[in-house]
């Protein structure tokens, strides 16, 4: 029998310290795309020192300064996601196309005077999508003995508590190791691979150990729902047409879904035929948030169009809302039997986990000018501190293993964007632009770190509750944009295309194994190479009055 006396401080310390989000959940929330209206869109999003679009009250609210009459705008379109996935020569393709709507705001521009220092005071609201989360994910191929299985085992032997067939068979006969204190820092998957015959326990003599099985052939599917909307209120000034300032607030609203379905075949010893088993996974994340942005546009020159641009955008502050379930279906060959582990007979309806986050400093530098009226090109840059995010539970514990995690794994991302816009008539433009966003994910991070474990009263903590253990190694972010536009006495209406591709290593799971001095060694299983497209087709219809 273990000896497990926790007080409820150590409790309330592990829970802090286990039931933490992953660096990729963490990136993902952090990260935006290029949206709004088409002509920001289409200008490629480098309009935060030229201004007078909506859209650049979430880049440089001092653009909104630039605007001289009223101007209400909305704007929807197409979004089409592409995936192709090549593990070992292994092809698989998806995707999928949703419409959606992107942006609907209002500026109200206040004449102050013509010589007053204080020209114009305007006051603006924008809704506009963040972030689209709608795809969907295919990959797989053959394992060569690698397998999930594995992951499982090293999570049953790195909780430290699975060292003799009597503490095993506590875990199987357990009614709900899941909720009862007796099994905490028992990580979850681990558990489902033990009742499921996946982790397969073994004695010889005085020797007891844990096994998992050889992988033959695994796939992943994968469908992705949601976004994080955006809700812009900002009030800017015009001194002297020269020197322009703005604030902008934003308030968030994030809703993602995820289902996953993984599915492997097994080989026994002999490279026979052993059965396999299906893990299911979903995942959800809603929460809320609000972050502040600074911005300034100067005209250095009196008699120059030549504008710059800087902006100073506060971390988005989260409450985050994790609700997550899975089930495990197992037909092992060389087991007595198929089994089935639900984790919502345990956990109604399943783990829920309430947390706070606090996503990346920004900062933006932009640079934009005009030739003749004719040619407007703007130049940005910005800059986001993707290691210095913060979480913390609802009591304001600090959720050490996701800091560290944040910390090690994810890196600063340096975003370069340069536009332009060019007049047929003057009615009639034409536009362009391009992107460039490097990785916010290392190359050596993965999602199953042992390293990172807590240690609690001489116990290893795991981020035990998640069973989801797939991942992408992001590669950097290519976008290019075009579009056109038309502008009336009145009304206007953009239309812009926007392409993004990028690439990314993915991984099913991570197949750690104990060495004999009982350190780590790492034998993953190889990356499938996974090409991202994405095509965006966007309308603007707006009226200035």
């Amino acid at each position: 029998m273990r000896n497990r006396i926790f007080t409820f401080g150590i409790i309330a310390m592990a829970a802090s310290a286990v039931m933490a989000q992953t660096q990729y959940d963490a990136a993902r929330i952090a990260g935006s795309e290029l949206n709004g209206t088409a002509r920001f869109v289409g200008m490629g999003g480098a309009m935060g020192a030229l201004g007078a679009d909506i859209s650049v009250i979430g880049t440089n609210p001092a653009g909104i300064g630039l605007f001289r009459s009223h101007d209400a705008s909305l704007s929807f379109g197409f979004n089409k996601n592409l995936t192709e996935s090549n593990l070992e020569g292994t092809m698989m393709k998806d995707g999928r196309t949703r419409a959606s709507f992107d942006q609907a705001g209002i500026v109200y521009s206040t004449k102050i005077g013509n010589k007053t220092a204080l020209r114009y005071l305007n006051f603006a609201f924008n809704y506009h999508k963040a972030a689209n989360f709608n795809r969907q994910f295919s990959s797989g191929g053959n394992l060569n003995g690698s397998s999930l299985t594995w992951q499982m085992q090293d999570m049953m032997l790195g909780s430290g508590y699975y060292n003799t067939q009597d503490s095993f068979d506590e875990l199987l006969d357990a009614n709900n190791p899941y909720t009862d204190s007796y099994f905490y820092g028992t990580p979850f998957l681990g558990s489902m691979g033990a009742r499921t015959g996946l982790v397969d326990d073994v004695t010889e003599g005085k020797d007891f150990y844990m096994m998992g099985w050889n992988g033959a052939y695994g796939e992943y599917y994968s469908r992705e729902e949601g976004g994080i909307n955006v809700y812009d209120l900002n009030v800017s000034f015009n001194v002297k047409d020269r020197f322009y300032f703005g604030v902008t607030l934003g308030i968030y609203d994030l809703n993602y879904n995820r289902y996953s379905s993984y599915a492997e075949n097994l080989r026994d010893d002999n490279g026979n035929d052993n059965g396999g088993f299906t893990l299911n996974n979903w995942y959800s994340a809603d929460g809320n948030g609000f972050d502040l942005k600074l911005g300034a546009v100067i005209r250095p020159f009196e008699y120059s169009p030549f504008r710059i641009g800087l902006a100073v955008h506060t971390p988005v502050w989260y409450t985050i809302t994790d609700n997550y379930t899975a089930t495990l279906n197992t037909d092992v060959l060389a087991m007595p039997q198929a089994y089935t582990e639900n984790l919502s007979d345990y956990l109604h309806p399943g783990y829920v986990w309430d947390y706070r986050m606090s996503s990346p400093w920004k900062v933006n530098l932009s640079l934009g000018t005009t030739l003749s009226n004719v040619l407007a090109l703007g130049a940005e840059y910005e800059y986001a501190a993707y290691g210095s995010m913060k979480f913390h539970d609802l009591d304001n514990y600090e959720i050490s293993s996701s800091d560290e995690a944040a910390d090690k794994y994810l890196k600063d991302t340096h975003t370069f964007r340069v536009g332009m816009e060019a007049k047929f008539s003057p009615a009639f433009s034409f536009r362009a632009g391009y992107n460039y966003v490097t990785s916010p994910i290392k190359d050596n991070s993965a999602r199953y770190i042992p390293n990172l474990n807590t240690n609690i009263n001489d116990q290893i903590w795991f981020d035990e509750t998640r069973t989801d253990p797939e991942y992408h190694n992001l590669k950097a972010r290519n976008t290019v944009t075009m579009g056109i536009g038309y502008r009336g006495a009145l009304i206007y209406c953009d239309l812009a295309y926007k392409y993004d591709f990028y690439k990314s290593d993915f991984y099913m799971f991570d197949d750690y194994r104990f060495s004999d001095d009982g350190n780590y060694i790492v034998s993953r299983n190889p990356a499938a190479k996974v090409d991202h497209n994405r095509h965006q087709l966007l309308f603007t219809l707006g009226v200035n009055f």
